[in-house]
């Protein structure tokens, strides 16, 4: 079975680092036949051409949540400028595993996620990072509205940490003009750093407040379906051309 190799944005907070070292492992232990290599686009070592030259049998996963700039031409460019021609897999969003670990940080918030009448009088931020690829943002505010349909919230609002607005204080007065009785601020976002802080500062108005998605078990088995999505596309591929 191929390597996995997950490459992370990278971060100068500390933190970043330990939340990608904690989901590896949890990665490795999901399955522990699967050589899980970790490599950072910025900040952190080791870097790509570091790792990649050891792989010889791979798949890149970024751990990234929209396929945004970095997706689209960092990772890309770091692997060729590496001389790696290993296949890439997809972005983790969107994806019913992201909504469930949503999910899991709210309850580890306080929220009573399982009750359907608390859902209902709850109106929830889901607070990116933003960014300037409009298909990106589109993306987010997609997983926003099938959060709010599969789950029954009183009503789902994005707001970004960065970028174009609106700000988390903004979709925290939405919430509560369309009749929101509670609210709850939930990172859409995969590790602590600058922007969860952003977030955070600006969230007191909130009755919740949940963390960021960390090394959540739902994105460990996320970052494994991605995986093998992908080798099973590399294989299909030369019978498809044929």
């Amino acid at each position: 079975m191929s390597a996995l190799l997950l490459i992370a944005h990278g971060s100068r907070d500390p933190r970043h680092a330990a939340t990608v070292a904690a989901l590896v492992e949890e990665v490795r232990a999901r399955r522990p036949g699967v050589e899980v290599a970790t490599a950072y686009l910025d900040h952190c070592a080791p870097r790509i051409p570091q790792v990649v030259g050891r792989l010889t049998d791979a798949v890149a996963v970024p751990l990234l949540l929209n396929r945004a700039f970095h997706a689209k031409h960092d990772i890309p460019a770091a692997l060729r400028a590496a001389g790696s021609r290993l296949p890439v897999a997809d972005v983790l969003g969107p994806s019913p595993l992201l909504l469930a670990a949503l999910d899991r940080r709210l309850a580890g918030a306080g929220l009573d996620v399982s009750s359907p009448a608390v859902r209902a009088r709850t109106g929830v931020v889901l607070a990116a990072a933003g960014s300037s690829d409009p298909a990106a943002d589109a993306a987010t505010r997609a997983v926003a509205a099938e959060w709010r349909r599969t789950r029954g919230w009183a009503a789902v609002e994005v707001a970004y940490a960065s970028a174009a607005g609106p700000r988390v204080p903004d979709a925290l007065a939405a919430l509560r003009a369309v009749g929101a009785e509670r609210t709850a601020v939930s990172p859409y976002l995969l590790a602590p750093g600058l922007l969860p802080d952003r977030i955070a500062a600006a969230a007191d108005g909130a009755d919740v407040l949940a963390d960021v998605l960390g090394a959540a078990p739902e994105l460990a088995a996320l970052l494994l379906e991605r995986h093998d999505e992908a080798r099973l596309a590399e294989r299909s591929a030369p019978a498809l051309t044929a």
